[in-house]
């Protein structure tokens, strides 16, 4: 169920399971576009909370305290479990934050914060293109940033002889593993981190391996970022 924007640009929430794989910004990024003279720059990055995306959108709008206008809006979680927020922040309503947020709720992405700052040129855009102009500053932002993706992975540990060693890192990188932490004494213990959905045929290729000698124990499961 979903609860609208209000007059005042409060969040809207939906809610459902959190656990579908979803992309995320890997860091913030800013770009800039030009409009009838007025300048637009657009800043973007992670927010994996509702406090994250108040903090970022702070610090933006410090940074550009004799800007005209700083829009913020924010997707905080993803598809239908999210808080979503927006404010046209003095523009005339319904011409920036609400055109801005459309942008980036057609973009796939979650847990994302952006301010668009414009900084007037002395021509009024007008209605229409104060729409273009916020719409598309957040195009262009979403065009250089990099992602990463947050999903479900365990953390696991094994313990294996120095021999095989070569062999399991080969398993870890044929089930889309990373390899967080490798401790060497007697044996070699290997702190390793797969998506849910790997774990299986990776157990399945280990035990096979050693004859049914050596078995991959889960340590912790999260929602994470995870970059394959």
């Amino acid at each position: 169920m979903k609860r609208g924007h209000g007059k005042k640009g409060t969040p809207s929430v939906e809610v459902a399971a959190i656990n579908t794989p979803y992309r995320v910004p890997a860091k913030e990024v800013r770009a800039e576009i030009k409009v009838s003279n007025s300048t637009f720059i657009a800043t973007a990055g992670p927010a994996f909370s509702v406090a994250e995306a108040k903090a970022f959108i702070a610090r933006v709008r410090a940074e550009f305290t004799d800007a005209t206008h700083n829009v913020p809006l924010f997707l905080v979680g993803h598809g239908t479990s999210v808080i979503s927020h927006s404010s046209d922040d003095g523009e005339p309503s319904g011409t920036a934050g609400r055109p801005a947020l459309a942008v980036l709720q057609g973009s796939g992405l979650g847990d994302v914060v952006v301010v668009v700052t414009r900084y007037f040129g002395g021509t009024k855009l007008g209605t229409g293109g104060l729409v273009r102009a916020y719409s598309n500053a957040v195009r262009a932002v979403l065009a250089v940033l990099p992602t990463a993706e947050r999903r479900m992975v365990h953390t696991v540990r094994l313990e294996l002889p120095y021999s095989a060693l070569a062999q399991v890192r080969r398993l870890v990188e044929a089930a889309h593993g990373q390899i967080a932490q490798e401790t060497f004494a007697e044996h070699v213990t290997i702190m390793i981190r797969l998506p849910v959905e790997h774990f299986a045929l990776f157990q399945e290729a280990i035990r096979n391996l050693s004859s049914g000698l050596w078995q991959a124990e889960i340590v912790q499961t999260k929602f994470d970022l995870f970059a394959e």
